[in-house]
C-alpha cells in the first residue's frame, strides 16, 4: 500500500498502485521478479489511521482450551523459496502450545462483543484531521468488501472489485442491509489486528506467532507446495476455499463456495485443524518485515521489534497468513505453503479473520 491517512481516496485509490501487479496474469518468471504477492490480502482494503484507535478496556479472561488442540511442538523447515520475504527456507523449533481447530466464528466474536461492548475498528468514527479535504459526511465507519465485477476486466485496477462499503463490519458483513443471521458459525471477518488482539486477550489466549501457526499448518508433513500436499485437487476434489473461475468476474464455485463458508466445510488436517488454508486470512502476532527471516532465531522466533514495508514504509504491519476465498494462481498465490501476507494493523477487510493459540496452564 502507499497510504494509511492521504485522504479519503487514500482508502481505496491507491490500491490500484500497489495491487496492479498482483491482478496481471504473469509467467512464473515475472512473478518471481515482481513479487507484490504478499501485497494481496491487505493491500485491497482501506487503511485506517493509528488516531482512531481507542478500544474499550478488555479484561484478560482465564483461558479455556476448550475446542482447542494441543501441538506437541517440535522442529520443522519454515518459508518457501517460491516468495521473496519468504527465503531464506529455515530450520525452525516452536515449543507446545493450544491452538483454535478453527477460525474464530460469529457466534464467538457476537459473546465477546455482548461481555465487553467492544467497538471494532472498522465501526468506529473516522477523524477528520487524518483525512484532510474530505467532506465530513463522507467520512463515515466501513470496511473493504470484494465485490464481483459484472463482466472479465483488466487486472490492473482493484477498485474495480474492491469497495469501502459504508456501514461495514463484523456483524454487518457486506453493509447495513446484511446480517450474520444464520451465519453464526461463519468466520468473523471485518477484524483488524487491534480487534483480534482485543478478542484474544479477553478469551485468555493470545494470537499466534507466524511460526506457530506455520508449524501447525503443515500438520506434522513436513514442507509442500500446499498445507495439504503437492496436488492442488487431489483426488480431483478442492480441500480449500479458494478461487475457481474467471477472477473477478465469475467464480464458478467449484469448491462449493462463493465468499467465506461455514468452519468446517473442508477436511481437517493431520493435527484436527480446520481451513489452515483459504476461506479467510489470519492475523498473526508478529511484525511484518521482508527480510525477516534472514535473520530469524531459530527457537520460537516472535518476529521483528519493528515493522517495515518497502510499500509503505510509514506503516505498521502484521504478519497474516493461510490466504483467502479470494487466492488463485491468476489473482493471488499467496495461499501456497510458506506464503506470507501483511496487513495494516487498523485494516480489515471481508476476507480477514483469526485464530488464537494458548500456552500451557
Amino acid at each position: 500500500m502507499e497510504f494509511s491517512i492521504k485522504g479519503f481516496c487514500g482508502l481505496m485509490g491507491v490500491v490500484a498502485v500497489t495491487l496492479s501487479s498482483c491482478g496481471n496474469k504473469q509467467t512464473a518468471e515475472e512473478k518471481r521478479k515482481a513479487d507484490s504477492l504478499a501485497a494481496c490480502i491487505a493491500d485491497g482494503m482501506p487503511s485506517r489511521a493509528s488516531a482512531i484507535r481507542n478500544a474499550s478496556l478488555v479484561t484478560e479472561g482465564a483461558g479455556d482450551s476448550t475446542g482447542m488442540v494441543w501441538i506437541p511442538g517440535g522442529k520443522f523447515l519454515m518459508g518457501a523459496d517460491e516468495f521473496p520475504d519468504s527465503r531464506p527456507m529455515h530450520e525452525v523449533t516452536v515449543n507446545g502450545y493450544y491452538i483454535d481447530a478453527h477460525e474464530v466464528t460469529n457466534a464467538e466474536f457476537a459473546a465477546f462483543v455482548k461481555a465487553t461492548n467492544y467497538k471494532t475498528v472498522a465501526e468506529r468514527p473516522l477523524n477528520p484531521a487524518d483525512y484532510p479535504g474530505v467532506p465530513a459526511d463522507k467520512l463515515v465507519p466501513g470496511s473493504a468488501v470484494f465485490t464481483p465485477t459484472p463482466t472479465r476486466v483488466s487486472l490492473d485496477n482493484p477498485l474495480q472489485w474492491w469497495n469501502y462499503v459504508p456501514g461495514a463490519n463484523w456483524a454487518h458483513p457486506e453493509g447495513p442491509s446484511s446480517s450474520i443471521t444464520g451465519r453464526e458459525n461463519y468466520p468473523v471477518v471485518h477484524v483488524s489486528y487491534e480487534d483480534a488482539a482485543a478478542y484474544a486477550k479477553w478469551a485468555g489466549k493470545r494470537l499466534p506467532t507466524e511460526a506457530e501457526w506455520e508449524f501447525a499448518a503443515q500438520g506434522g508433513k513436513g514442507n509442500h507446495t500446499y498445507y495439504w500436499g503437492d496436488q492442488l485437487k487431489p483426488g480431483g476434489k478442492w480441500v480449500a476455499n479458494i478461487y475457481q473461475g474467471s477472477f473477478p468476474d465469475k467464480n464458478t464455485k467449484e469448491d462449493g463456495y462463493l465468499t467465506a463458508a461455514p468452519i468446517k466445510s473442508f477436511p481437517a488436517n493431520p493435527y484436527g485443524l480446520y481451513d489452515m488454508d483459504g476461506n479467510v486470512w489470519e492475523w498473526c502476532e508478529d511484525l511484518y518485515r521482508p527480510d525477516y527471516y534472514q535473520k530469524s532465531p531459530a527457537a520460537n522466533p516472535k518476529g521483528p521489534s519493528d515493522s517495515y514495508d518497502p510499500d509503505e514504509p510509514g506503516a505498521v504491519k502484521r504478519v497474516q497468513r493461510g490466504g483467502s476465498f479470494l487466492c488463485s494462481d491468476d489473482y493471488c498465490i499467496r495461499y501456497k505453503a510458506g506464503s506470507r501476507g501483511k496487513g495494516e494493523v487498523t485494516s480489515g477487510s471481508n476476507n480477514l479473520g483469526f485464530r488464537c493459540v494458548m500456552d500451557k496452564k
